[in-house]
């Protein structure tokens, strides 16, 4: 039977107490953990949000009716203490615990909330089927670590805040509820009662909002804001998320990167004590592609790709030298000390390349002996081979692995081996954080799908003034003066410097092969806006889920999330998303029309 806390006031949180507060007289609330029942002595482990503190029951001290009452306590029921602090004998001290001194001897009890048996133990790292967790997700954040990835979360908005206030930003709110602009991922909409027939749109990101804060002249914007995208999920993306999102007005590319590794460092310093070098290290898109095969390279390890073209071009290899004559690369990377994979182990990484598009993958053993095993190597001169272990650095033992193809397959499947090799070869410490910025994107990508020109980043980026001559000519060449900040192979956030004249946003647009109707009924509100003084921009937007999972060095997002959605953008807990009934239909004007996508 549960009982009121009517007449108890908490006086202290379970860790909040220590060896300093012997023989104090304290009032402690929370949930029982573990209960040990000796015979005429129960200890219970009572958990709230800071930790676990021991309580002792016995009759002498509690009577015989609160000791009746400590008997019936299980996992999970929540109660209130009162009892004095006294001193674990010495051999029942436990290092590992904050509180593991002392202990609570109980002079009464109160029974706040009892509890069904729950459907897994609440325990650190529970290695319980995610499903089961968030399904019963209000349990699963009981658990300590993802009560500490919370807490984290908290402490970096709070510090984010604390920084940019301290730099003359504002922190203004923008509209969940706006026009659809579909360019990039797909929207979720939301039907209008008022309007029937037509919808509001949840934001993608603020971007043209906060752009237009910046014609406003409120010069320095953040928000901690809340996006939507309807798009497929991955362990580091959800279908809503959080951006540390920012704005800044008459600045180029360097002062807003200053800004953003100033936070960086603070915020890496403030929470983990880990100090932050600035300036971070900076490679264009192009080197990052090239070395690394990613535009977010993981920089905690070389094994880096070697561009063989020049090497093969005349080669008696037609997989190489055709590929290369076709306007393809043959690049490779040495997966240094992996000579030794049975057969079985590289045809799997030949398996591995085809899913990032390859056709399939050349390889070469340097035997111990300096002599090589290969499939490949009877088709090519002694010298050839010669010169492409040495521009490689091979050495005996290990496994050279090549990709023949286009530049983009080729980045793809060699910059995804280059991550496995890494893994392989235990390269990713969690606990080393290697920052950079990779900047000088393209401007534009070819979309083969819809045959024509999309943004890289978005249609608000201005191009680089050396490349605009470009612009109509020949777009793909054009690059941005655009930068995202990479951290251990994630993209942690990115940002350009914006269009602020009317007439390159025109030509912008143009290019993206949208008519002067299209632009306006997309983004009117916006050009007709740029006719009455625009000031340069720029801005940048974080994934601050992103960086609380760098932080916390979790797997997946969803981990630092209080309430995330699964693979299928579904809840477990709630059931959402759900039918309704015929009446909010009618409502809306809609009526459900099912087909098959």
């Amino acid at each position: 039977m549960s009982e009121s806390m009517q007449g108890l006031k908490r006086t202290n949180k379970c860790t909040e107490v220590s060896a300093k507060n012997i023989d104090d007289k304290v009032t402690v609330m929370g949930w029982v953990q573990k209960r040990r029942d000796l015979g005429g002595v129960i200890f219970i482990d009572l958990r709230d949000r800071t930790g676990l503190l021991q309580i002792v029951f016995d009759a002498s001290s509690i009577g015989d009716e609160g000791f009746a009452k400590a008997e019936k306590l299980r996992s999970e029921f929540v109660i209130a203490v009162e009892g004095i602090i006294e001193s674990r004998s010495d051999e029942t001290i436990n290092p590992n615990l904050k509180t593991g001194e002392i202990e609570v001897r109980a002079h009464s009890l109160r029974i706040l909330s009892e509890a069904e048996t729950p459907p897994f133990q609440i325990e650190e790292n529970s290695n319980v089927k995610e499903d089961l967790r968030l399904k019963y997700r209000y349990l699963d954040l009981r658990r300590p670590d993802l009560q500490r990835n919370l807490i984290m979360r908290h402490k970096v908005a709070m510090i984010t805040r604390e920084f940019l206030s301290n730099e003359e930003f504002l922190e203004i709110e923008t509209p969940m509820l706006t026009k659809s602009t579909p360019e990039g991922a797909r929207d979720y909409l939301v039907p209008s009662r008022v309007h029937q027939g037509n919808f509001y749109a949840l934001p993608q990101s603020p971007q043209i909002f906060k752009q237009l804060l910046m014609l406003s002249g409120y010069d320095r914007y953040f928000q901690i804001a809340k996006c939507f995208r309807d798009e497929d999920l991955r362990a580091d993306r959800q279908p809503e998320f959080t951006q540390i999102d920012m704005e800044l007005s008459f600045v180029d590319q360097e002062k807003v990167i200053d800004v953003n590794e100033r936070l960086m460092q603070k915020l890496f310093k403030e929470v983990l004590d880990i100090e932050i070098e600035i300036p971070m290290q900076r490679l264009t898109y192009k080197e990052a592609m090239d070395r690394f095969g990613s535009d977010k390279p993981d920089l905690r390890f070389g094994i880096e790709l070697v561009d063989l073209s020049d090497i093969v071009k005349d080669c008696g290899f037609k997989v190489f030298s055709g590929t290369v004559a076709s306007g393809g690369s043959v690049r490779g990377i040495n997966a240094e000390g992996l000579g030794n994979l049975p057969r079985r182990q590289i045809d799997a990484l030949g398996e591995l390349a085809k899913t990032y598009g390859a056709k399939g993958m050349a390889w070469i053993v340097i035997n111990e002996d300096g002599t090589y095993k290969s499939a490949i190597t009877k088709f090519l001169a002694d010298e050839e081979v010669e010169n492409m272990v040495k521009a490689m650095n091979g050495k005996p033992g290990d496994l050279l692995l090549f990709c023949a193809d286009s530049n983009d397959v080729v980045y793809s499947t060699l910059g995804n081996l280059r991550l496995e090799i890494g893994r392989r070869l235990e390269l990713l410490d969690d606990s080393v954080y290697k920052f950079a910025w990779v900047t000088e994107f393209p401007l534009l990508e070819w979309n083969k799908e819809h045959k024509r020109y999309t943004a890289m980043h978005h249609p608000f980026t201005m191009p680089m003034e050396e490349d605009l001559q470009y612009l109509e000519s020949d777009p793909g060449r054009v690059r941005a003066i655009a930068y995202d900040m990479v951290l251990n192979g994630c993209e942690l956030g990115g940002g350009s410097i914006r269009i602020h004249q009317r007439d390159i946003q025109e030509k912008m647009f143009a290019a993206l092969g949208f008519s002067k109707d299209d632009a306006y009924d997309r983004f009117g509100f916006l050009l007709n806006a740029f006719k009455y003084g625009v000031p340069p921009h720029g801005g940048l937007a974080f994934g601050l889920d992103r960086i609380i999972m760098l932080m916390t060095q979790s797997d997946s997002i969803r981990d630092v999330i209080a309430f995330p959605k699964v693979k299928d953008a579904s809840c477990p807990m709630t059931e959402a998303p759900g039918t309704v009934d015929d009446k909010q239909l009618n409502e809306l004007g809609l009526k459900i029309d099912t087909i098959e996508i």
